[in-house]
């Protein structure tokens, strides 16, 4: 994750360098080497994650594909919140690095404490959701937690609520895969961690972003309120993330001519959710460069 970047670009190989000191351990090298059981913790994902977006990212301005100056808006799903934040100037790399870091480490925490999982949802609507939930939750846990684009929805809960699930769905018929995942992200469940983090956003030095930065939590961009935002962002821990939505406003409020939407590295996931959402909309997708 992140290698190529740091392999081609000056940019982002300080970057990575940067992480490494101020994590204290080699971020980097788990990032290039692995292995996979190591960077797929929670813990540990959330920080190699947001270091390689923004590796990705401070690449892109030097090549002139992002120009911070006509920079329209911003917008992460889940921990991609973060690195949106950053690109819009609301916090520096190193304290957005060290509120992922933490934020990851308290949702590992809480993911260990309970028994819990998720389970994507195909074909579902926000309705079906919500049913699907009332009948499987029993005497557990279970909430839709992503909204990801139309048609796709995962949902979150205690294991058994889960498991539970798999067989509603097949009745409701509605194609249902549980998800390798450390636990119930976006769900009550994670409110241990919501709560700690609180006080993390707190500690950080914040500025006010400096173009609209959409909220998972709203579906709207943030207010233009340092104290709106931490609160949106620990409610985004145990609120649905409203993905579909974020992507609509931003289609319907920025059609400006040459708008360009932009997803930098690690993945393409944004770009596959993108032609679900509205196929006329391209995205040029940067997991790994040119």
């Amino acid at each position: 994750m992140g290698k190529a970047w740091a392999e081609k670009f000056e940019i982002g190989r300080e970057i990575f360098a940067r992480a490494d000191e101020v994590l204290g351990f080699g971020l980097s090298k788990v990032c290039f080497e692995g292995p996979e059981s190591e960077v797929t913790r929670t813990d540990v994902a959330q920080a190699a994650i947001y270091t390689t977006s923004v590796a990705c990212c401070e690449a892109l301005k030097q090549q002139g594909v992002i120009d911070p100056a006509h920079l329209a808006a911003t917008a992460g799903l889940s921990l991609g919140e973060y690195t949106a934040l950053y690109m819009a100037g609301a916090f520096s790399f190193e304290d957005g690095l060290m509120l992922v870091r933490q934020r990851g480490t308290f949702m590992q925490e809480a993911a260990t404490a309970t028994p819990s999982s998720m389970v994507a949802l195909i074909g579902a609507d926000e309705s079906q959701a919500n049913q699907l939930c009332d009948d499987a939750k029993g005497d557990g846990v279970l909430v839709p937690a992503n909204f990801n684009c139309p048609g796709q929805v995962v949902v979150s809960g205690s294991k058994d609520a889960c498991e539970r699930a798999l067989t509603v769905a097949s009745k409701m018929g509605l194609k249902a895969t549980a998800l390798t995942v450390a636990g119930a992200f976006h769900s009550p469940l994670m409110r241990p961690a919501a709560d700690r983090m609180a006080a993390a956003l707190d500690k950080a030095n914040w500025n006010l972003p400096t173009v609209p930065v959409m909220s998972n939590v709203t579906g709207q961009p943030h207010d233009n309120d340092i104290a709106s935002i931490k609160k949106m962002l620990v409610a985004q821990i145990t609120q649905s993330v409203r993905w579909t939505q974020d992507v609509q406003w931003l289609i319907a409020n920025i059609p400006a001519p040459g708008a360009r939407f932009v997803e930098p590295a690690p993945g393409k996931v944004l770009s596959g959710l993108m032609r679900r959402i509205d196929k006329a909309v391209k995205v040029e997708n940067f997991a790994e460069p040119a």
